[in-house]
């Protein structure tokens, strides 16, 4: 059978000769009464076998796990012990009995991972996900087995070995269509762990996670989506990880998926890991950049029936509220140009700000100044046009190769095409501008007096 067609249901119709594994001592006596009590029973009847004995069958599942190699025996015991954790998953809780001390109920799955076929794979990735989270928190290393003279498996190798084969999965997936959403669905569980965090920073995970965070829109991708943000989320309570997250195009990517999804869960958790973020670093000032305040506006227009969400929400409009605040006048000038919205806010006619920062417009190549020139050709707005054009005439007046750096830009025409414009705000200030580009700034300054 295809092993990409293989589920739980259908390996769990498999016969297997458990006596023959018996009479070669591969299993006991008691391991074959047990089984053949358990297997093929309603799931009620199973959920009290456990009930009474849930540590015995534990036993029993990890030793054929460990000494049987057969790979449809191998499926089978992974499917049940899959159907067992899916009816309860506080069942993981099982493995961790006290009675099991001298098991090593982590390596099993840690090896199946890297042997298998992807039904074995992804069984294993699932339950050892669970138990891990199943585990007491007082938990370091797991028992050394002196007493038992076996090594047993810390929980460091497990973390680490777990990690590495979801970073693979991330970067080569073993199932082109399910490789990857199964090793981000583990994570958004496994990054709940301090311990899972820092593996994954050191394994250089967190950069693997940015190309899946995009708008979706089939099922499978949404819910590929928000488990993808729930990673981000988990992780931007973890500081090396903002780190990392600050190199790169996450947050860009996260601000897209606000903007444009519908999705009541994806808008929660994205809302909440930008409030996270917002504080740290300078992640503030390039969120303002990216124009999230509008957007917050806009989230707050929409009818959410989620309370967590609409208080996030208001918390995220503060936070950048006071980041703005915190901004130096230039930072300010800079939002209001890149975003578009020119106003006659106060630093426009102020000669203080102007003297104070105009080496600041040197930036990237005179960033801010070609940005003018571009709502110039672009803008709808006559105030912003308006303001744009006064803004150009203060920088020839303010930088000593202004008109120089204009002209190169070729501003003239893109103002000259200005002169007639409707709005005699914009007329006023096109021929400021065009004034200094000609005759310098003080001759104009005198013309306009």
């Amino acid at each position: 059978m295809d092993q990409a067609e293989l589920t739980t249901e259908k390996v769990l119709t498999r016969d297997i000769p458990w006596e023959t594994y018996m009479a070669t001592k591969l299993i006991s006596g008691t391991s074959l009464q047990l089984l053949r009590r358990y297997e093929k029973r309603s799931e009620s009847y199973c959920a009290q076998l456990l009930d009474d004995d849930g540590p015995a069958y534990v036993r029993v599942f990890v030793s054929i796990l460990r000494d049987i190699t057969k790979e449809e025996t191998v499926e089978y015991v992974l499917a049940l012990i899959d159907e067992m954790l899916t009816a309860n998953p506080k069942r993981a809780r099982l493995f961790h009995d006290p009675s099991l001390a001298n098991e090593d109920i982590y390596e099993p799955f840690l090896r199946l991972l890297w042997k298998g076929n992807w039904f074995i794979q992804e069984k294993s990735c699932k339950i050892l996900a669970l138990i891990i989270c199943a585990r007491p928190k007082s938990q370091g290393i797991l028992p050394n087995g002196e007493s038992s003279k076996k090594k047993f498996t810390t929980i460091d190798d497990v973390l680490k070995g777990l990690v590495e084969w979801l970073c693979a999965q991330l970067k080569k997936p073993s199932h082109p269509n399910r490789g990857v959403p199964t090793a981000v669905s583990c994570l958004a569980t496994l990054l709940r762990e301090p311990l899972v965090r820092s593996s994954f920073v050191k394994a250089d995970g967190v950069k693997l996670l940015a190309p899946l965070i995009s708008p979706a829109s089939t099922q499978q991708s949404i819910q590929l989506l928000y488990e993808t943000c729930l990673c981000i989320w988990l992780l931007s309570y973890f500081e090396p990880a903002v780190e990392y997250l600050a190199t790169t195009r996450t947050l860009p990517r996260l601000i897209e998926v606000v903007k444009t999804s519908t999705k009541e869960k994806v808008v929660r958790v994205v809302v909440l890991t930008l409030k996270n973020l917002l504080p740290k670093g300078t992640f503030g000032a390039q969120m303002v950049d990216l124009g999230l305040p509008q957007i917050v506006q806009i989230l707050k227009a929409q009818a959410w029936s989620d309370e967590d969400l609409l208080d996030a929400l208001n918390q995220l409009e503060e936070g950048l509220k006071d980041n703005i605040k915190k901004m130096s006048s230039f930072d300010k000038y800079k939002q209001e140009v890149l975003l578009g919205h020119l106003d006659w806010s106060p630093m426009h006619r102020d000669p203080v700000f102007w003297r104070e920062n105009i080496k600041n417009f040197e930036e990237n190549d005179f960033q801010i100044v070609r940005v003018l020139l571009t709502i110039l050709d672009t803008s709808t707005d006559p105030r912003a046009l308006a303001v744009a054009c006064y803004d150009l005439s203060q920088f020839i007046q303010y930088h000593p190769a202004g008109r120089g750096i204009l002209s190169d830009l070729k501003a003239k025409d893109r103002v000259m095409k200005l002169m007639n414009h409707e709005n005699p705000e914009v007329t006023k200030n096109a021929l400021l501008c065009i004034q200094r580009l000609f005759l310098g700034a003080k001759y104009a300054s005198f013309l306009q007096a």
